[in-house]
């Protein structure tokens, strides 16, 4: 069994979410963490976790809404967190400057924000970093909070560092990409520390690349994974779950 400790299930993106679920379930993907990371994502995430036993939740601001989140805005997602026991981290939160380095203040006030409530609640966080790492590290250095590196794609050296400060790698379908320098990272850190993830509706691995990702497809990243570690595919699945249930509570 495996769990897809990242995914985005919209209506936006899927006809028929409850066949995307079904599918996962039917691939031995026995449990699902989605994330919504703003305000109708969130909402439209925790509709379908509190009807579904095997679906989890991490919801949080992301950096691309730095400029339009209020103060009310946290305070309605500090409700939601305190009164819904499927939320098992704050996230995806973190810093992305490929898209935007105007605002680089904004995103750390609002990423500094999400961990506040991480704090809070006790929870970890999720951390999307896009060309940002140093800031992102410091921060975390900083606040000395643990959790995920979501859809991580950095070198091995970066890899460690996050690893030194207590946090799991979460790797997806990247894996399974040719050319990428992923595949030495894996082998060079402890199973211990990786957990395994889609980004759906994002980033299908092989043989999917290029088309709609869906949870489904974990089964792929660990089957890569399984090859490149020489561990086999229990092995796998006993491993990344215990890292799960020891980050998440679950």
């Amino acid at each position: 069994m495996f769990t897809d400790t990242h995914c985005h299930l919209s209506k936006e993106d899927y006809e028929d979410i409850e066949a995307v679920i079904k599918r996962a379930k039917d691939n031995n993907i026995h449990r699902l963490i989605i994330c919504g990371c703003d305000k109708k994502s969130i909402e439209e995430s925790i509709e379908i976790a509190n009807s579904h036993a095997n679906v989890y939740l991490e919801i949080g601001f992301h950096p691309s809404e730095a400029n339009i989140t209020t103060e009310e805005d946290i305070m309605w997602l500090d409700n939601l967190i305190a009164n819904n026991e499927k939320v098992v981290a704050v996230g995806e939160i973190g810093l992305d400057y490929h898209w935007d380095k105007d605002n680089k203040d904004k995103q750390k006030e609002l990423f500094n924000k999400m961990i506040d409530l991480s704090i809070k609640y006790n929870l970890p966080v999720v951390i999307h970093s896009r060309d940002a790492f140093q800031d992102t590290y410091d921060i975390l250095k900083e606040r000395k909070v643990i959790g995920d590196i979501h859809c991580f794609s950095g070198n091995l050296d970066n890899a460690k560092m996050y690893i030194d400060l207590g946090f799991v790698i979460g790797i997806g379908g990247v894996l399974t990409f040719k050319n990428t320098n992923l595949k030495e990272t894996v082998r060079e850190i402890p199973l211990e520390k990786i957990i395994l993830e889609t980004d759906s509706p994002y980033l299908s691995p092989e043989p999917f690349r290029g088309k709609q990702n869906e949870p489904k497809n974990v089964y792929y990243v660990a089957e890569e994974l399984s090859r490149l570690t020489g561990k086999n595919l229990d092995e796998i699945s006993k491993i990344t779950e215990e890292n799960i249930k020891r980050l998440f509570g679950i």
